[in-house]
């Protein structure tokens, strides 16, 4: 046994189930046309159900259409056969994993959902067995030898039945227009939901209001009140005039000494300042800041009227980045 065998027998390996999941593309058809568009419409859930390795197998399906926005759980065969079919109801769409397509168990949950006339979507390696006569739609998983070297352990088969799930899933979210926020929503405490969170999830709301011919004295009180360092400076339909940030106001004490007190906010205002949409990602308000090399942006909406205020500091302490 050298280093070089050992690496071209795990190279081999993963060669064997390359070509079983290409053949495996290959082979879908209208089965799984019809399977999609059935799961697309439905009212009820997946139930994934599956014994052994296929088990393992269902509940990662079952995980994956969870998470991309199709209802699914697992259901364990031997405890669906002891009291848990109740689990499984009318509006339900049944989802069996099974190689061989004879377990007993997974047999016998396939005709309890035959009998209540609840559809039945089967990935088998057997497009004839038993399972595949009772189902309403047939994967075909099959392959044409394991990667393991005596043939025996499953590894292409599970590969490829795992892939057909995750083919499924995807599928789904085509069909159903599955966006990157949806995605944030069922992975809120998530890495990838934080940054796939919105904009308003995340705004200093109730900003205190300025005018444009409000004092420097109002200036001062609205800038140091909520401690945010910047304030809006509304127009007359409460769109967004201006912003005034604790810079311009030491900018204008260094200039203007004596005379900075005579002044109006319309004199201290910049004009045309960096905004973003409440719907927007916020990871796409970090990268406006960070080019603009700035700390905060005013959220507003299509009429430019201010809902809010989304700080650096806010998304550090949310984990944006």
């Amino acid at each position: 046994m050298t280093e070089i065998s050992i690496v071209e027998w795990g190279r081999r390996a993963l060669f064997d189930e390359s070509q079983a999941l290409k053949a495996a593309a290959l082979r879908l058809d209208d089965n799984f046309n019809r399977a999609v568009e059935h799961v697309a419409s439905l009212q009820g859930k997946v139930v994934v159900c599956g014994l052994g390795k296929s088990g393992h197998v269902g509940r990662k399906i079952a995980a994956t259409l969870a998470s991309t926005g199709t209802a699914a759980f697992f259901l364990h065969p031997s405890e669906a056969l002891h009291g848990d079919l109740g689990m499984l109801q009318k509006n339900d769409i049944l989802l069996l994993v099974a190689f061989g397509g004879e377990t007993r168990e997974t047999i016998e949950v396939a005709k309890f959902a035959k009998r209540q006339q609840i559809p039945i979507i089967a990935i088998t390696g057997r497009p004839q067995s038993s399972l595949a006569q009772v189902s309403t739609y047939v994967l075909d998983g099959s392959v044409e030898r394991e990667a393991c070297p005596l043939n025996l352990a499953p590894t292409s088969s599970t590969t490829v039945a795992m892939a057909l799930g995750d083919a499924l899933a995807i599928a789904l979210m085509h069909a159903r227009g599955f966006k990157e926020t949806d995605f944030a929503l069922f992975h809120p405490d998530g890495s990838l939901g934080r940054q796939l969170s919105l904009v308003s999830e995340h705004m200093q709301r109730d900003l205190l209001e300025l005018r444009e011919a409000d004092s420097i004295a109002r200036v001062l009180e609205v800038i140091t009140a909520r401690n945010f360092g910047i304030a809006a400076v509304y127009g007359l339909q409460g769109e967004l005039a201006g912003a005034i940030t604790d810079g311009d106001l030491r900018r204008a004490l260094l200039t203007k000494q004596a005379a900075v007190f005579s002044l109006k906010a319309s004199d201290l205002m910049s004009r045309h300042p960096k905004t973003i949409g409440p719907d927007r990602l916020a990871l796409d308000a970090v990268k406006v800041m960070e080019d603009h090399r700035i700390t905060s942006l005013f959220v507003v909406d299509a009429q430019q009227r201010v809902l809010g205020l989304i700080r650096m500091h806010d998304l550090l302490k949310a984990k944006i980045v």
